[in-house]
């Protein structure tokens, strides 16, 4: 049984996370090729957001490998077989509490390691793509928008690395706006800087207070645009970045180093540890639930319902208790309410199943 659930547990992971991040390297796809960067870029930013989407869809992988194996041995008759020759539920749950675990522990290295590790480079790298200013204005056809008050436009970029025909239009002064325009240009990088070198063109310097027009013919021109973007030091002082030992070692000192609340740093610390018991308690209900079930040739479908509506309404009790206790950091033990609830249920659904005889005794009562 083990084996099994390992197995579908891989095909049910490689299928949601190819489905949410497919549909997150689309919407960066067209930022990031849009914005001029690489493929390599593109390939790299997925790559960084990968750690978080399979976070997101490892309890819901350990669910559904535990229905459907279930269900599978449910209908082959298989489950009957182990409970005809003394296998009690309580034995048959143990395959199923060890895959939990296996995947509590991937979930727990993924909390605890490489989601802060890889959303802290993604927020190194994505400053670092938003100060390249030449890759975002080597695109052709195009009106961009560096900066605010900045437009710039080229109609072509030849071969040799020539700009053709550019329009730079600055507007961030209101009292004179200064429109240049040339037959060609070229990027030119000079220290930690880049210049746009413009041959053979004309600046127009406006002033609508007096409503003067100055007109300029120039050779050549330099115009510093590294200065439309301001340089600033990365801020990696955010809670989600911030290491486990530290959120609970010194709260204190991590909520003013990042600038949260108590409240925050408590919940992000434990909450870490909660959605690794939550893989645990998610494999659990989808397999008790499933085994009050008798065989029945057109499957166990309402046992699969009641399942996923069970752990629908725990996720609602985790959503409800995360306000609370970012409220009030003291409350932190009720981030755990949703996995006690859970157990208790999954427990309960074991004990019913070990004792079918007491719900056939009620139905013939009710009868």
């Amino acid at each position: 049984m083990l084996s099994q659930f390992m197995v579908l547990f891989g095909f049910f992971a490689l299928v949601l996370v190819s489905i949410f991040w497919i549909n997150q390297a689309v919407r960066m796809f067209d930022r990031l090729i849009g914005d001029g960067q690489p493929a390599w870029v593109f390939l790299e930013f997925t790559a960084l957001t990968l750690p978080g989407v399979i976070g997101v869809v490892l309890p819901i992988a350990a669910f559904a490998a535990s229905v459907y194996v279930t269900n599978r041995l449910s209908t082959e008759s298989e489950l009957t077989v182990m409970q005809a020759t003394g296998y009690s539920p309580w034995r048959l749950a143990r395959p199923v509490a060890i895959f939990g675990v296996i995947v509590a522990v991937m979930m727990s290295i993924l909390t605890h390691l490489l989601i802060p590790t890889s959303l802290s480079q993604l927020r190194l790298r994505q400053v670092e793509v938003t100060q390249n200013i030449t890759a975002r204005l080597l695109t052709e056809g195009e009106f961009l928008h560096p900066a605010p008050g900045i437009t710039f436009y080229i109609r072509e970029i030849t071969p040799e690395g020539a700009l053709r025909d550019v329009f730079l239009s600055d507007r961030r002064d209101a009292a004179s706006t200064v429109i240049y325009t040339s037959s060609e240009a070229y990027l030119v990088r000079e220290g930690d800087g880049t210049k746009l070198v413009m041959v053979n063109g004309l600046s127009q310097i406006l002033r609508p207070r007096n409503t003067q027009l100055f007109t300029t013919t120039f050779d050549d021109f330099s115009y510093d645009i590294s200065s439309l973007l301001s340089r600033r030091e990365v801020d990696l002082n955010n809670i989600t970045y911030a290491p486990t030992s530290e959120l609970l070692l010194t709260p204190q000192e991590a909520s003013l180093r990042t600038g949260s609340s108590l409240g925050e740093v408590a919940f992000e610390a434990h909450n870490r540890f909660e959605q690794a018991f939550f893989c645990i308690i998610a494999a659990l209900i989808g397999f008790s639930m499933l085994l009050l079930g008798s065989f029945s040739r057109f499957g166990v479908w309402w046992q699969i319902l009641s399942a996923f509506t069970l752990l629908v309404g725990l996720k609602l009790i985790e959503s409800a208790v995360a306000g609370v206790v970012l409220a009030n950091a003291a409350a932190w033990p009720m981030l755990y309410l949703p996995s006690l609830i859970g157990g208790a249920l999954a427990l309960i659904l074991l004990w019913l199943a070990a004792n079918p005889g007491l719900l056939r005794r009620r139905s013939r009562a009710d009868a």
